[in-house]
């Protein structure tokens, strides 16, 4: 029986993205702190509105563990 190499997420450029829509602002009113993902290389964000409230829209590689992460929440 041989091991096989454990397949490690495509996070490069040209992975193939998804978002998540997160708060911008806590309930006190205070903005959250943007930070860029270093887990994935294709990261950006962007400002949303939906539905009357502000988000921030982080885009991240689909296979991106932080990705990942925020959207088992």
């Amino acid at each position: 029986m041989t091991d096989t190499p454990e397949r490690k997420p495509d996070v490069t450029r040209s992975a193939p993205v998804g978002s998540v829509d997160l708060r911008a602002f806590d309930d006190d009113g205070t903005p959250y702190a943007i930070q860029a993902c270093l887990d994935c290389y294709p990261w950006y964000a962007e400002v949303a509105l939906a539905e009357g409230e502000i988000l921030v829209r982080e885009w991240h590689a689909v296979e991106c563990p932080t990705f990942l992460r925020l959207i088992a929440d």
